[in-house]
């Protein structure tokens, strides 16, 4: 499951856009927030693609955000 704040957090302090980021992902801006948000899960080379441009490098931060287990 999705840790929604951290993955929000990742965003904004990348300063790049929902908008570019969902281009990137080759989705809506609509279903990307629904994949942040948790309601639709990322798929794996979705979740590349976003370490990618958020540069996510370590897997720690990695499974903190796409594989949290107990997301409130």
């Amino acid at each position: 499951m999705t840790n929604s704040v951290l993955l929000k957090k990742k965003i904004r302090t990348s300063g790049l856009k929902i908008g570019f980021i969902a281009e990137e992902l080759k989705t809506s801006y609509a279903w990307f927030n629904k994949k942040v948000s948790g309601e639709v899960p990322f798929k794996a080379y979705e979740i590349q693609i976003l370490c990618d441009l958020l540069n996510i490098t370590d897997l720690e931060e990695k499974e903190s955000i796409f594989f949290a287990k107990n997301v409130e």
